[in-house]
């Protein structure tokens, strides 16, 4: 069984999402899958079995089609998942009409979420990373309202900052943090928002919460 969340209107497409998440996730045992955790061998044993610890799960995919790599090899496979007893389900962001096609040719329900062309806002989102670099506690909070506000999707944040955090430490361009505090900082991030939906909780208020509390 095959489910896309995908399109711009962020803010719509999130509630329906976490709404049908936390109907499915009250019976399944769920995996999560982003780029940090891309696992194909993992992935064609839960489209051709079922799990040992539940009778059905459910995948969770968040923006796997940003990546070349991970989304070809998805795309190959989406057949073969819409024939299997689990459920996955893709959380996207605006997506091609190719891509569109093959969801819709293996019998995936679609849930498209576009923005009236004239209401589509764009923001910064290097405003949110660079405040972070800065530990500019007050305006990291404030960009991340603003972004909020302004329809930008909590994966495309996690992403900046993720990036951003990884180029702090490449560069050895620190700032006012230690390495050791970024490489914990950039893991609990790689998993906070899976894991606030598999939990049952509001992802934007555990993001929040993160962004408040990181330093």
């Amino acid at each position: 069984m095959l489910y896309l969340f995908c399109g711009n209107d962020s803010k719509n497409k999130l509630r329906v999402f976490e709404n049908f998440i936390k109907g499915i996730s009250k019976k399944n045992e769920v995996f999560s899958f982003s780029r940090n955790n891309f696992d194909k061998m993992q992935l064609e044993s839960l489209y051709s079995g079922s799990s040992l610890f539940s009778a059905e799960s459910a995948i969770i995919f968040s923006n796997i089609f940003e990546y070349e790599e991970t989304g070809d090899f998805v795309l190959e496979k989406l057949e073969l998942m819409g024939q299997s007893n689990n459920s996955f389900i893709f959380l996207e962001g605006k997506l091609n009409k190719m891509i569109l096609d093959a969801f819709k040719k293996a019998r995936a329900e679609l849930n498209v979420f576009e923005l009236p062309k004239e209401k589509t806002e764009k923001f910064d989102n290097f405003l949110v990373a660079n405040a972070f670099a800065q530990k500019d506690k007050q305006n990291l909070w404030i960009y991340f309202r603003q972004a909020m506000n302004a329809g930008v999707g909590m994966e495309e944040l996690v992403g900046v900052l993720f990036w951003k955090i990884k180029d702090m430490i490449l560069k050895k361009n620190l700032g006012k943090f230690s390495e050791a505090e970024l490489k914990d900082i950039a893991a609990k991030l790689s998993y906070l928002l899976p894991e606030a939906r598999k939990e049952g909780c509001d992802a934007e208020s555990v993001f929040e919460k993160f962004l408040l509390e990181v330093f």
